[in-house]
């Protein structure tokens, strides 16, 4: 049994604001459960330095978490003068799974930067993020096209969503919740594209190795959930 009562294979109810920034080019406030995470994007009219005049635009990312996106405070990591590693690799993995979408060429010598902020946690806040962002980063190019600077379909690929999936009090579960996060046996992140392509995949076992035959269970898991995710993200798109 969950400790949110859900079903094995029920994800957390999901939502989508868009528009929650005024002055941001695209933002959108995403809900999975109780974390809910600030995705703003913004453009720059300059790409990195090793960028310039390759005529290729540039898509990255950050990533931080509130003070009190926690159960207790947590200092800011510009207090300590550094990132986390944790936090490196988090918007390391942001910035990947976007550009994974999107047609860097088509985008022009432009950088869109994408903030994450966690405003509060509980679990799957990586993956929120990325579903998250996506929003965010289409609304920013559809801000572009209204302008006459790009086309949207010819930068954006396809969609891209992210969802957790693992294995909790030895039965496979999707969309990690704290409690079962922080006591699972096996954690496993799953980013895939609207049409099926894996963009990556960060499994771990914490206790005793999990088979090839679970793997392919959370990797069931994943793919239904990846298609509940871009289907709510075609419904918010298209509302």
């Amino acid at each position: 049994m969950r400790p949110s009562g859900r079903k094995t294979d029920q994800m957390r109810k999901v939502s989508f604001q868009r528009g929650i920034s005024k002055h941001a080019e695209g933002s959108c406030l995403v809900k999975f459960g109780d974390t809910h995470v600030l995705c703003t994007a913004s453009l720059e009219e300059k790409t990195p330095p090793w960028l310039r005049n390759s005529g290729k635009g540039w898509v990255t990312a950050e990533y931080g978490m509130l003070p009190r996106a926690t159960g207790e405070r947590m200092k800011r990591e510009a207090a300590s003068g550094k990132q986390s590693g944790r936090t490196q690799e988090i918007q390391r993995l942001i910035g990947r799974s976007l550009r994974a979408v999107v047609d860097l060429q088509a985008l022009g010598e432009r950088q869109i930067s994408i903030d994450c902020d966690v405003i509060q946690a509980d679990g799957g806040t990586r993956t929120a993020s990325i579903t998250g962002a996506w929003i965010a980063l289409r609304d920013c190019l559809a801000w572009m096209e209204a302008r006459n600077m790009i086309k949207v379909e010819k930068v954006l690929k396809d969609h891209i969503a992210a969802i957790s999936c693992g294995i909790f009090a030895n039965q496979p579960v999707i969309d990690l919740d704290y409690l079962e996060d922080s006591a699972a046996e096996t954690d496993a992140n799953f980013v895939i594209t609207g049409s099926g392509g894996i963009v990556e995949i960060q499994g771990t076992a914490e206790g005793k190795p999990f088979s090839e035959e679970e793997f392919t269970t959370l990797m069931g898991l994943a793919k239904n959930g990846i298609a509940e995710l871009v289907s709510l993200q075609k419904q918010v798109i298209e509302g």
